[in-house]
């Protein structure tokens, strides 16, 4: 019998690559000649440039070139060609373009030299004389300035106005979120490999290398075919890489004007001057009756961006599919302000939307004395009432039991601050998570050499998920062999299209693209065996791959082993376009998860410790539980983190960041963590995907801060709604 692949807690088929510094990163691909770049960032938020003296840095031995707006080869003057895949609304950013200065940080020159040591000092040696102008970054400042989101929101249902007013309970609550920046152990870098004939080879830090080679292609007027990237191995990303980031045209610029190749690496306070979760304030109006019943609900939410781009995420509809609720109004405004674009962060949307809602939800469950799991169960929706249609599946009740079990939430005591361990006030909180569950278009080869090799590959790339090792099972599964005799090609441009890694939706696009091609290659098999003249088939018409082999129906009497139709036949290949079945749009799709979080609060120095999370998760078919429960316990940590600690403090009289560092900027590191549980409900979905996998990237930290956030009420009976919870807030909250 045929043991599936799938399911199975594979070992990541890269990791021993990893783990001994084999893997090689985009700044660590080694090139004659090459020059490093360093990059040159504004001082001021908004003006211009009124001149560059370059002349101490240029007279430097070993400093070649000092690129500026004044000098850089020519590009492309329209916003169409500086748009990517994952661009905003407006008018991109153009690295260089002119004398504009758009927000502090911006990129202004970039100063190649034979060492990077050299390249760094340089750079800080280049005067630049600004004409500044008035500026503004403040959210709360400009919010009457808000204009409506260039986003498709749900209609209106009901009065929501009407039935609030009404309501015997009703809420007005207010929540504000930080502003988060990427902080991937692997900065930002590009090398770019000049070669003979003025083509151009890219090592690029990216989620999508045929997204990049086509925006250095669009923005410098290049032919496709000359420009290859790849990004074989990521350090880490979760929407970081998404765009293409500015280090990448400044080193390509660089690369074809010197005719050498080019390296610029951002540095890690560099990091912090492009895309970032924006801050964003929530404001929710809830109605419900005394029991806890939801009779209306309003939220409104206001994002900040930059003024030249509308980025707008998925904050407010959430509320809109999670609970059931007759009348409903939905609205989110953007303030334009002298920043840089916001960018994609880890479950963009949801984890700043569930953050407002699910702290509403359990503010509710307070002011009716109902028990917040009891709440959600009665408010509980079987359809997305956004879309108006039933879930594909649906086993987010299994999660609350499940998840409510493994965490003891029935030994919780109702009253706040009436759980403690001598100094130490504990607090129990719960939140509901959910992120759509998303199918992109992807296409996938798949061949068979003569030694029984499978080769499968995909332009897709590996940001850290696993997704090599989820690849190399669903490839081995369909075709019934072993793992070991497996290879996934990935981070390619020139390898079959596939989408930007991102949105928890690789498995269900770039996987179900592997899965066809590798059952048009046992197709392609079938015939071959049918073919040969001494087939030991009766009826070759029930013949399928398995173990190894091509087989009549159940008997492995009638048989022949893969290597020796290969021997005998040849290598085979298939290659297929993969696009999500008609079936999904009769359905509404997404994964669900509860989460359950225990707090200890020091009541003296108000410290805040997470020290417990039960994370339940109903996420279709888990290709492999290990990989999966990394990415849980990840999103996890992040949810930690922006609870408690991730916070971008900005100086705005000088419109800068202040604490652009990872000594300043607070992460969670080992000690701050506890333990966590994860629990994979099991949930099958047979219209999701040909795989039934809904992914995992996204949902690990949809609702863990909320989860925190109410914990913290239940150990210390302070509600603090805006993140992150610092020291300060809990002594000063109410």
């Amino acid at each position: 019998m045929n043991s599936s692949s799938i399911g199975q807690p594979l070992d990541r088929v890269d990791g021993v690559a990893k783990v001994t510094g084999q893997a090689r990163y985009a700044a660590e691909y080694p090139a004659d000649g090459l020059l490093h770049g360093s990059v040159v960032c504004s001082a001021i938020a908004r003006g211009r440039v009124r001149a560059i003296d370059a002349s101490a840095a240029l007279a430097l031995p070993g400093v070649v070139w000092v690129l500026t707006h004044e000098n850089r080869p020519a590009m492309a003057g329209d916003d169409e060609s500086y748009e990517d895949e994952d661009a905003a609304d407006g008018s991109p950013f153009r690295p260089l373009f002119d004398a504009r200065v758009r927000y502090s940080g911006q990129p202004l020159a970039l100063v190649l030299a034979d060492s990077l040591e050299l390249a760094r000092h340089a750079a800080s040696l280049v005067r630049v004389d600004y004409q500044p102008d008035e500026h503004e970054t403040d959210l709360r400042a400009a919010l009457p300035r808000a204009h409506d989101a260039p986003a498709e929101l749900p209609e209106p249902r009901g009065d929501a106005d009407a039935a609030i007013a009404g309501a015997e309970v009703q809420l007005a609550l207010e929540y504000e979120l930080a502003n988060e920046y990427h902080n991937p152990m692997e900065p930002h870098a590009s090398t770019v490999i000049y070669q003979p004939g003025g083509d151009l080879l890219v090592h690029d830090k990216t989620q999508g290398p045929q997204n990049s080679q086509q925006y250095l292609c669009n923005v410098l007027g290049l032919e496709p075919s000359r420009v290859r990237v790849l990004s074989a191995f990521v350090g880490g990303a979760f929407g970081s890489g998404l765009r293409p980031q500015y280090q990448l045209p400044l080193a390509a610029m660089a690369a074809l004007t010197l005719r050498r190749s080019v390296r610029v690496a951002l540095t890690r306070q560099q990091m912090f001057t492009f895309g970032y979760r924006p801050r964003t304030v929530q404001r929710l109006r809830l109605g419900a009756s005394a029991e806890g019943k939801l009779q209306g609900l309003i939220h409104e939410a206001i994002g900040q961006t930059s003024r030249f781009e509308d980025f707008t995420e998925q904050v407010v509809p959430w509320s809109g599919m999670l609970y059931h609720c007759d009348h409903l109004r939905l609205d989110y405004r953007l303030t334009p302000l002298d920043v840089y674009t916001p960018l994609d962060m880890r479950a963009p949307g949801a984890a700043t939307g569930l953050f407002a809602l699910e702290s509403a939800m359990d503010e509710l469950a307070w002011a009716t004395g109902t028990d917040p799991v009891q709440l959600r169960l009665l408010n509980y929706s079987e359809t997305d009432e956004n879309q108006g249609k039933p879930y594909s599946s649906k086993e987010l009740r299994a999660c609350y039991r499940q998840g409510a079990e493994a965490f003891g939430w029935s030994r919780r005591s109702a009253q706040p601050r009436s759980m403690r361990e001598g100094e130490q006030l504990i607090g129990w909180g719960m939140a509901t998570g959910v992120w759509e569950a998303m199918q992109k278009p992807a296409s996938a080869r798949a061949s068979l050499s003569a030694d029984g090799r499978l080769i499968v590959a995909s332009a897709t790339c590996d940001i850290g998920p696993g997704t090599a090792t989820a690849m190399t099972q669903i490839a081995a599964d369909t075709l019934g062999i072993d793992p070991a005799r497996v290879h996934f090609k990935l981070g390619d441009s020139t390898l079959p299209t596939a989408p930007l890694q991102g949105g928890s939706f690789t498995v269900s696009s770039v996987g179900s693209a592997v899965r066809e091609a590798c059952l048009a290659l046992a197709r392609r098999l079938c015939e071959a065996a049918r073919q040969l003249p001494d087939a030991p088939f009766s009826d070759a018409s029930q013949l399928r791959c398995i173990d190894g082999r091509v087989q009549q129906g159940d008997d492995s009497q009638r048989a022949i082993d893969l290597l020796e139709l290969l021997a005998r036949h040849g290598s085979l290949e298939a290659e297929v376009d993969a696009k999500p079945g008609k079936q999904r749009e009769q359905v509404a799709s997404a994964t669900h998860s509860a989460v359950f979080v225990e707090v200890r609060v020091d009541e003296a120095l108000g410290t805040v410790r997470v020290s417990r999370v039960v994370s339940a998760i109903a996420a279709g078919r888990v290709v492999n539980p290990k990989t999966a429960r990394s990415q849980i316990l990840g999103g996890v940590v992040w949810g930690i983190g922006m609870a408690l600690q991730e916070e971008a403090l900005i100086d705005h009289r000088l419109g800068r960041c202040m604490n652009h560092n990872l000594a300043d900027y607070h992460l969670p590191v080992h000690a701050d963590i506890g333990d966590i549980e994860v629990i994979f409900v099991e949930e099958e979905d047979a219209l999701v995907d040909a795989l039934g996998s809904k992914g995992v990237g996204e949902i690990g930290i949809v609702g863990v801060a909320a989860a925190v956030a109410n914990a913290v009420y239940h150990a210390t009976g302070k509600r603090i709604r805006q993140l992150p919870i610092t020291l300060d807030r809990l002594l000063q909250g109410e």
